[in-house]
């Protein structure tokens, strides 16, 4: 067998092997201890397969090329929420996003989210983001004596949040909206979010507090209606239209 036979042997996969294949990630970093307080591109190139996850390729990087790479994961399985970040221009959970799905024949370019500030790499301080989510009280707000019983609720009356129960907090709808962006004050989607949950449960009798706190100049009104938000939700959430249903419950109360 010549040399050009058995390298075109060698690259054809085995029966049952999955095929490989290179992959370039344009990651934008951020080292204050090395590079200083601008942030550059860096460009590392991995072996992948079809059924690879981003994450997967940040993952090797790490373990077998660039030890310093910092990003956060956790759960790997889109539960956790923790490693969302900007993939190709749009929020996306890194353990969510396959490879072969991205366009590899490019560089696939990988970015902090927008919007909160960075600490290192792919990492940021999500504080503001939690500041926010606090301030909406999620949490269920009953008054009276403890109850002998569990408070009972109809299916019809648990399907009427059912949608926003889902959010995982990885702050990728917030991160993606325009206004956020510009405004560090404005509380954001996830936090509205959040207070729908609660505005909507049959069982809570905060709802009037918390739209109260949502009717601020930086509450629910500072929404545009970009869509940005539902776009960039890993759950499937109707993010606007629960600002919307939010906006909608503020009107009712104020007639």
């Amino acid at each position: 067998m010549t040399a050009v036979a058995e390298r075109s042997a060698a690259a054809e996969p085995k029966a049952g092997e999955i095929p490989s294949f290179e992959v370039t990630l344009k990651i934008r970093r951020y080292t204050p201890e090395t590079h200083g307080d601008e942030a550059y591109w860096e460009e590392h190139t991995v072996t992948a397969h079809g059924t690879d996850r981003l994450l997967d390729a940040l993952h090797k990087i790490k373990w077998e090329t660039d030890g310093s790479l910092t990003f956060r994961r956790s759960c790997a399985h889109g539960v956790c929420g923790s490693d969302a970040m900007r993939i190709n221009g749009r929020n996306r959970l890194a353990c969510k996003a396959l490879l072969k799905d991205l366009n590899p024949d490019k560089p696939i370019t990988v970015e902090p989210i927008k919007g909160l500030p960075v600490l290192k790499d792919l990492v940021v301080d999500m504080e503001p983001f939690f500041a926010s989510y606090r301030e909406i009280m999620p949490f269920l707000i009953t008054t009276g004596t403890e109850p002998s019983r569990e408070r009972i609720q109809s299916p019809e009356e648990r399907a009427r949040f059912d949608d926003t129960t889902k959010c995982i907090l990885c702050a990728a709808c917030t991160s993606s909206c325009p206004v956020f962006w510009t405004d560090g004050q404005y509380f954001g989607p996830a936090a509205i979010v959040n207070a729908h949950r609660f505005i909507f449960d049959s069982r809570d009798e905060g709802g009037a507090q918390r739209l109260e706190i949502l009717n601020d100049k930086e509450g629910v009104w500072r929404c545009r209606t970009t869509f940005n938000c539902t776009e960039a939700c890993p759950r499937g959430i109707e993010v606007t239209k629960a600002i919307q249903e939010v906006k909608r419950a503020m009107i009712t109360r104020a007639f």
